[in-house]
Order: C-alpha cells, then sequence, then structure tokens
C-alpha cells in the first residue's frame, strides 16, 4: 500500500508536457462547426470567440431586427465555407458567455481581418457599441 502511495504522488508529481505551441501562448485546433461569423466550436468542444469582430446573429431572439438574422445566416455560411474542418491557431485574450475569447489564424493570416474584408464580419474594438447590423441589412 506504501508503494501505491509513492507511486500516485510521484506520478502526480512528474510534469506534464506543454501542448504544442503553447510556449509563445498559441494553440491549435480543428473547427468542428460555425455558430455564427464570429462564432465557432472546436472538435475538443471549446466554443470560440473572434477577438475584435462582430458579426450579425443568425438567431431571432438575439438579432434587433428580421434583417439582422438573414445577413447572420448568409454571414454563417460563409465562415462556415471557409472554416469548417480546417485547423486554426489561436491566442487567448478572455472569456464572454462561455466561450473563449481569442484572436484566431488561419493559415498564418488572421482570422477577423479576413472576415472582416470578405464582409462576414465587422470591426469592433473593445469598449464601442456593436456594430448596426439592422442599418446595414438593407
Amino acid at each position: 500500500m506504501l508503494r501505491a502511495l509513492a507511486l500516485s504522488v510521484l506520478i502526480a508529481a512528474t510534469p506534464m508536457p506543454a501542448p504544442a505551441g503553447a510556449a509563445d501562448g498559441r494553440e491549435s485546433g480543428r473547427v468542428a462547426w460555425v455558430t455564427d461569423g464570429d462564432t465557432f466550436r472546436l472538435e475538443s468542444g471549446e466554443r470560440i470567440r473572434i477577438a475584435g469582430i462582430d458579426a450579425p446573429e443568425t438567431h431571432r431572439d438575439q438579432a434587433k431586427c428580421a434583417g439582422e438574422t438573414l445577413v447572420g445566416l448568409r454571414a454563417k455560411d460563409r465562415a462556415t465555407a471557409l472554416l469548417a474542418g480546417r485547423q486554426v491557431t489561436f491566442r487567448r485574450v478572455g472569456r464572454s458567455y462561455n466561450r473563449t475569447v481569442a484572436t484566431v489564424a488561419l493559415d498564418g493570416h488572421d482570422l477577423g481581418t479576413e472576415l472582416v474584408q470578405i464582409g462576414v464580419a465587422a470591426w469592433w474594438p473593445r469598449g464601442r457599441p456593436k456594430p448596426d447590423w439592422c442599418r446595414r441589412a438593407y
């Protein structure tokens, strides 16, 4: 029994290897599905909210108008085409609504910038009002 206790203490004290890329704060994962233009879920189950951008809502109860839901569903489709099944790297910067907020890279390029450039999302600097998707929808 003493031997088993000593072995379990030894195992518990053995340092675990850091995840790949953890030295620079970057982690990686494969995208399982896209929630909307600024949020996706990794195969690990972790939800990632892309920092610094906002995309229109896809659910009526969260959208401010019907037009926002329409552009939100289009944005989700475009983001899904871009991200589904792809490997991304990310750096955690915070938490919001049970999601990890992170800067994200796809093929070495900033994902937030790419989503804004293709019209899926808009810049949303910290502390500023959310973009008005109802005005943009029509």
